[in-house]
């Protein structure tokens, strides 16, 4: 994919990118994710040109925008054997996937974070997503820490029980 650059993203283009996360986070939901995708829509541009702002969100470009990746140093309270970074979220048009494009916007990531200090790399995906873990198993990430979640609904154990 010649024809397609990785480069940071501009803050005038939080319009664009928006509309590519609403539509990530739509694509999650079949995988069982919380997230509603529209109706964060204005929380999501803001976050978008915060990330822009502080160089933290490349885009991968053919004629217009076609995908992204957010990322970040894990900052927090607690001291750790090492620096940590985060990719926050990654997306790329269908129509362009299966082309590289996904491989490079996350080494370019990788490669930012490396550069401010990292020594590893985290993200999260969703359990049930196999294409996306397969991908991600394929550029090295393996299982670090699980998750669980129950829905207090469907809970068939008593609190009494404990």
């Amino acid at each position: 994919m010649d024809d397609v650059s990785i480069e940071p993203a501009r803050s005038d283009e939080s319009g664009k990118l928006a509309s590519l996360w609403v539509h990530l986070a739509d694509s999650q939901r079949e995988y069982g994710s919380h997230l509603r995708s529209d109706g964060n829509r204005q929380q999501i541009r803001e976050t978008i040109v915060r990330h822009a702002v502080s160089n933290t969100l490349l885009v991968a470009r053919d004629d217009d925008v076609i995908g992204f990746v957010m990322f970040t140093m894990e900052t927090g309270g607690y001291q750790q054997d090492g620096a940590r970074g985060i990719v926050e979220n990654i997306f790329v048009e269908p129509s362009y996937r299966d082309r590289g494009v996904g491989e490079r916007l996350l080494q370019a990531a990788e490669a930012e974070l490396t550069q401010r200090g990292a020594e590893t790399i985290a993200l999260e995906v969703m359990a049930e997503n196999q294409d996306a873990r397969r991908f991600y198993r394929r550029q090295g990430y393996e299982p670090h820490r699980v998750e669980l979640e129950k829905s207090v609904e469907s809970d068939t154990h008593s609190k009494g029980d404990e």
